[in-house]
Protein backbone atom coordinates (compact mmCIF):
# COMPACT_ATOMS: atom_id res chain seq x y z
CA UNK A 1 0.00 0.00 0.00
CA UNK A 2 1.72 3.53 -0.95
CA UNK A 3 1.53 6.40 1.08
CA UNK A 4 -1.79 9.07 0.67
CA UNK A 5 -0.60 11.59 -1.73
CA UNK A 6 0.54 14.80 0.82
CA UNK A 7 0.41 12.83 3.68
CA UNK A 8 3.94 12.64 5.40
CA UNK A 9 5.53 11.51 8.92
CA UNK A 10 6.46 15.73 9.71
CA UNK A 11 2.29 16.41 8.78
CA UNK A 12 1.26 13.18 11.17
CA UNK A 13 4.13 14.51 13.50
CA UNK A 14 3.32 17.86 13.73
CA UNK A 15 -0.69 17.03 14.25
CA UNK A 16 0.19 14.83 16.56
CA UNK A 17 1.98 17.12 19.23
CA UNK A 18 -0.93 19.53 18.34
CA UNK A 19 -3.07 16.89 19.60
CA UNK A 20 -1.24 16.02 22.31
CA UNK A 21 -0.54 19.65 23.62
CA UNK A 22 -4.44 20.47 23.55
CA UNK A 23 -5.43 17.69 25.24
CA UNK A 24 -2.51 15.49 26.84
CA UNK A 25 -0.50 12.61 25.61
CA UNK A 26 -3.19 10.15 25.93
CA UNK A 27 -5.29 11.85 23.89
CA UNK A 28 -3.23 10.63 21.12
CA UNK A 29 -3.85 7.14 19.18
CA UNK A 30 -3.81 6.23 15.88
CA UNK A 31 -7.53 6.41 15.68
CA UNK A 32 -7.69 9.63 16.92
CA UNK A 33 -4.66 11.12 14.80
CA UNK A 34 -6.16 9.49 11.81
CA UNK A 35 -9.53 10.98 12.04
CA UNK A 36 -7.78 14.97 12.68
CA UNK A 37 -5.73 13.89 9.43
CA UNK A 38 -9.04 12.63 7.67
CA UNK A 39 -8.01 9.04 7.05
CA UNK A 40 -8.13 5.85 7.47
CA UNK A 41 -6.11 4.26 10.41
CA UNK A 42 -4.28 1.41 8.70
CA UNK A 43 -2.65 4.47 6.64
CA UNK A 44 -0.47 5.41 8.92
CA UNK A 45 1.49 2.54 9.20
CA UNK A 46 3.17 3.38 5.85
CA UNK A 47 4.52 6.46 8.32
CA UNK A 48 4.80 4.51 11.63
CA UNK A 49 5.19 1.43 13.74
CA UNK A 50 2.01 1.33 15.51
CA UNK A 51 1.12 3.39 18.36
CA UNK A 52 4.48 2.66 19.97
CA UNK A 53 6.40 3.97 16.78
CA UNK A 54 4.23 7.24 16.85
CA UNK A 55 5.12 8.50 20.58
CA UNK A 56 8.87 7.58 19.51
CA UNK A 57 8.54 9.77 16.42
CA UNK A 58 6.99 12.45 18.77
CA UNK A 59 9.29 12.08 21.08
CA UNK A 60 12.02 12.60 18.98
CA UNK A 61 10.45 15.85 17.29
CA UNK A 62 9.90 16.97 21.07
CA UNK A 63 13.43 16.76 22.05
CA UNK A 64 15.15 18.51 18.90
CA UNK A 65 12.23 21.23 19.40
CA UNK A 66 13.10 21.77 23.30
CA UNK A 67 17.54 21.09 21.98
CA UNK A 68 16.80 24.10 19.58
CA UNK A 69 14.68 26.17 22.40
CA UNK A 70 17.81 25.52 24.87
CA UNK A 71 20.24 26.52 22.23
CA UNK A 72 19.00 29.80 21.09
CA UNK A 73 18.57 30.31 24.27
CA UNK A 74 21.87 30.52 25.45
CA UNK A 75 23.45 31.92 22.10
CA UNK A 76 25.63 34.44 22.98
CA UNK A 77 25.30 34.22 26.75
CA UNK A 78 27.59 32.72 29.95
CA UNK A 79 27.41 32.84 33.50
CA UNK A 80 24.50 32.87 35.28
CA UNK A 81 22.64 34.98 32.42
CA UNK A 82 22.83 31.54 30.42
CA UNK A 83 22.06 29.30 33.05
CA UNK A 84 18.63 31.62 33.89
CA UNK A 85 18.11 31.83 30.10
CA UNK A 86 18.26 27.55 29.56
CA UNK A 87 15.61 27.49 32.61
CA UNK A 88 13.41 29.65 31.33
CA UNK A 89 13.21 28.26 27.88
CA UNK A 90 12.78 24.97 29.54
CA UNK A 91 9.96 25.87 31.33
CA UNK A 92 8.42 27.86 28.74
CA UNK A 93 8.63 24.77 26.44
CA UNK A 94 7.08 22.74 28.75
CA UNK A 95 4.37 25.26 29.03
CA UNK A 96 3.89 26.08 25.45
CA UNK A 97 3.68 22.41 24.67
CA UNK A 98 2.79 20.48 27.67
CA UNK A 99 1.82 17.36 25.36
CA UNK A 100 5.11 17.24 23.54
CA UNK A 101 7.15 17.96 26.46
CA UNK A 102 5.31 15.12 28.11
CA UNK A 103 5.71 12.44 25.14
CA UNK A 104 9.65 13.79 25.22
CA UNK A 105 9.92 11.66 28.81
CA UNK A 106 9.76 7.88 28.14
CA UNK A 107 12.69 9.01 25.83
CA UNK A 108 15.24 7.91 28.43
CA UNK A 109 14.13 4.38 28.48
CA UNK A 110 14.47 4.13 24.99
CA UNK A 111 16.65 1.67 22.56
CA UNK A 112 16.01 3.93 19.54
CA UNK A 113 19.51 5.51 18.63
CA UNK A 114 18.60 8.83 16.96
CA UNK A 115 16.27 9.57 20.34
CA UNK A 116 19.63 8.52 22.65
CA UNK A 117 21.78 10.67 20.66
CA UNK A 118 19.41 13.68 20.82
CA UNK A 119 18.87 13.03 24.34
CA UNK A 120 22.43 12.99 24.84
CA UNK A 121 23.01 15.79 22.99
CA UNK A 122 20.36 17.95 25.10
CA UNK A 123 21.87 16.75 28.27
CA UNK A 124 25.25 17.88 26.59
CA UNK A 125 24.19 21.35 25.84
CA UNK A 126 22.94 21.85 29.76
CA UNK A 127 26.28 20.38 31.00
CA UNK A 128 28.13 22.98 28.33
CA UNK A 129 26.52 25.64 30.05
CA UNK A 130 27.12 24.78 33.81
CA UNK A 131 30.60 23.73 32.66
CA UNK A 132 31.54 27.11 30.84
CA UNK A 133 29.05 28.96 33.21
CA UNK A 134 31.07 27.73 36.60
CA UNK A 135 34.50 25.67 35.90
CA UNK A 136 34.10 22.81 38.21
CA UNK A 137 34.89 18.91 38.31
CA UNK A 138 33.29 17.23 35.49
CA UNK A 139 31.78 14.90 38.57
CA UNK A 140 30.36 18.45 39.94
CA UNK A 141 29.25 19.72 36.64
CA UNK A 142 27.09 16.38 36.54
CA UNK A 143 25.70 16.87 40.02
CA UNK A 144 24.42 20.37 39.64
CA UNK A 145 22.78 19.06 36.07
CA UNK A 146 21.02 16.48 37.60
CA UNK A 147 19.84 19.24 40.22
CA UNK A 148 19.16 21.53 37.77
CA UNK A 149 16.79 18.77 35.32
CA UNK A 150 15.37 17.61 38.39
CA UNK A 151 14.37 21.40 39.41
CA UNK A 152 12.86 22.36 36.15
CA UNK A 153 11.27 19.21 35.51
CA UNK A 154 9.20 19.53 38.83
CA UNK A 155 8.48 22.54 38.87
CA UNK A 156 6.88 22.08 34.84
CA UNK A 157 5.42 19.01 36.29
CA UNK A 158 3.78 20.14 39.25
CA UNK A 159 2.69 23.74 37.25
CA UNK A 160 1.20 21.39 34.63
CA UNK A 161 -0.55 19.22 37.29
CA UNK A 162 -2.10 22.95 39.38
CA UNK A 163 -0.22 21.74 42.22
CA UNK A 164 0.55 25.69 42.61
CA UNK A 165 -2.13 26.85 44.53
CA UNK A 166 -0.71 29.31 46.54
CA UNK A 167 -1.37 33.20 45.45
CA UNK A 168 2.50 33.82 44.47
CA UNK A 169 3.00 34.77 41.07
CA UNK A 170 5.26 31.91 39.28
CA UNK A 171 7.47 33.42 36.94
CA UNK A 172 8.61 35.05 40.40
CA UNK A 173 9.07 31.68 41.77
CA UNK A 174 11.07 30.58 39.00
CA UNK A 175 13.42 33.76 39.17
CA UNK A 176 13.82 33.27 42.91
CA UNK A 177 14.87 29.32 42.83
CA UNK A 178 17.09 30.18 40.18
CA UNK A 179 19.05 32.97 42.10
CA UNK A 180 19.23 30.65 45.04
CA UNK A 181 20.54 27.61 43.00
CA UNK A 182 23.07 30.52 41.29
CA UNK A 183 24.22 31.14 44.70
CA UNK A 184 24.38 28.54 46.03
CA UNK A 185 26.90 27.13 43.20
CA UNK A 186 29.14 30.09 43.56
CA UNK A 187 28.90 29.48 47.52
CA UNK A 188 29.53 25.95 47.55
CA UNK A 189 32.16 25.73 44.43
CA UNK A 190 33.38 29.53 45.19
CA UNK A 191 33.06 30.41 41.73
Amino acid sequence: MSPRIGLDLPTIIQKAAEMADENGLESVTLASLSQKLGIRSPSLYNHVDGLSGLKEKLALYGLKNLYDRLLRAVAGRSGDDAVFAIGLAYIGFAREHPGLYEATLPAQQTEDAELIKVSEELIQLIITVMDYAYKMKQEDTIHLVRGFRSFMHGFATLERSGGFGLPVNLDESIQVVLKVYVAGIRQQFRT
